[in-house]
């Protein structure tokens, strides 16, 4: 079976984490404080690690004062985490169009939706991609809002010369098991602001002010206060030692992703069935590899492709669909939703092998052009 994602994990993070069980201090400590050291040198702003991406955006969505009855723009294309994190917050998600050469966020559907209680907007990066981020600052700033970046397909992509969570309000990336780098689950929020940084190193701790100084030299908070709603979203010593080796091999991680997406897009360039999503590989270290199939038949080649045991996948049901956020967005988004009909992600990991791509792009073209599939 080829896989849709999957981790790659070298004897060097075993090691790793053998070597802090054998420590047993398992819970938030000094493992965590070198990863965020780490990250601060990568992006060269502060790093606060948390138990996974989501975690971050609602910490950071609540560190920026956003809460009861404020609304967020974000795009209805995105993982149900994004609004999940905005809602837990008790504030309201509020669907956006999409690009349909992108799936970034449609600014000008977004212009639409703003109210006196838009407090914010949440760009999420598709498949690493963050191409339209000074255009959303640019509104963001026109409209006054935060903008709080949902990187968590991005880990290493670049915005022209700038690496994406290196500049801007606040930056929030994921470290799931498929992520570009891995900690097993986690995440990280970026950001420059001190006071914003503040709030989220307590918040993650039960909002336990300064327990975080303690924990990260294995110590406790026997005596101390709260001011603010706390969650239990600290990172561990284990998810750390997995992450800290994992950021070592991010290079060759980077290469590979990117070898593999240029290789997909030069096999599908020239094929009247697929549409590829606009996207500079050069520049984009990609989580996902996403394509779009012309007559909206996807679910006829991912049964032809799991036959020959290739396993694919569908990046995302859009959000203002689904039951919970019906109620939030009432109104029809077609770009989205007819995306829904045409979007196929195909296997993208580190340990493809070229001759993987090839199998998997071959077979992709002799579906589409099979004349039991063209008469569907």
């Amino acid at each position: 079976m080829i896989r849709l994602s999957k981790c790659s994990i070298s004897q060097k993070e075993i090691n790793s984490v053998v070597k802090t069980l054998k420590n047993e201090y398992l819970g938030m400590g000094t493992k965590v404080g070198v990863f965020e050291k780490n990250l601060k040198g990568f992006f060269g702003r502060d790093a606060i690690c948390v138990s996974s991406g989501t975690a971050a955006l609602q910490i950071a969505i609540q560190a920026s004062n956003i809460s009861f009855g404020d609304e967020v723009l974000v795009p209805a294309i995105t993982y149900v985490a994004t609004f999940q994190a905005i809602s837990a917050s008790g504030a309201i998600p509020i669907a956006c169009e999409v690009n349909p050469e992108t799936i970034l966020i449609d600014l000008r559907d977004a212009e639409k939706k703003v109210t006196k209680r838009t407090k914010a907007i949440i760009p999420v990066h598709f498949a690493g991609n963050a191409s339209n981020i000074k255009d959303v600052y640019l509104f963001a700033k026109k409209k006054n809002l935060i903008v709080i970046e949902d990187a968590a397909h991005a880990f290493g992509s670049y915005y022209k010369n700038k690496l994406v969570g290196s500049f801007g309000n606040i930056s929030c990336f994921s470290f799931d098991g498929i992520k570009n780098i891995t900690s097993g689950e986690g995440g990280c929020i970026i950001s420059s602001n001190k006071q914003v940084n503040e709030k989220i190193r307590n918040a993650r701790l039960l909002g336990v002010i300064g327990d975080y100084k303690n924990r990260l030299k294995k110590k406790r908070s026997w005596y101390f206060n709260v001011k603010h709603q706390g969650w239990r979203y600290h990172m561990s010593d284990i998810m750390a030692s997995i992450g800290i080796e994992q950021l070592k091999r991010f290079s060759f991680f980077k290469k590979k992703r990117q070898m593999i997406a240029k290789l997909y897009d030069n096999y599908f360039k020239d094929q009247a069935s697929i549409e590829l999503l606009s996207i500079n590989y050069n520049k984009v270290v990609p989580h996902i590899y996403a394509i779009k199939v012309i007559n909206r038949k996807k679910e006829f080649l991912r049964k032809e492709l799991m036959k020959i045991n290739i396993e694919t996948g569908f990046h995302y049901v859009p959000n203002h669909q689904l039951d919970f956020f019906k109620k939030y967005n009432k109104k029809k988004l077609p770009i989205s939703e007819s995306l829904a009909k045409s979007l196929v992600s195909l296997p993208l990991h580190v340990d493809l092998k070229k001759k993987d791509v090839r199998y998997i792009a071959l077979n992709v073209i002799k579906i589409l052009r099979d004349k039991t599939y063209s008469n569907l």
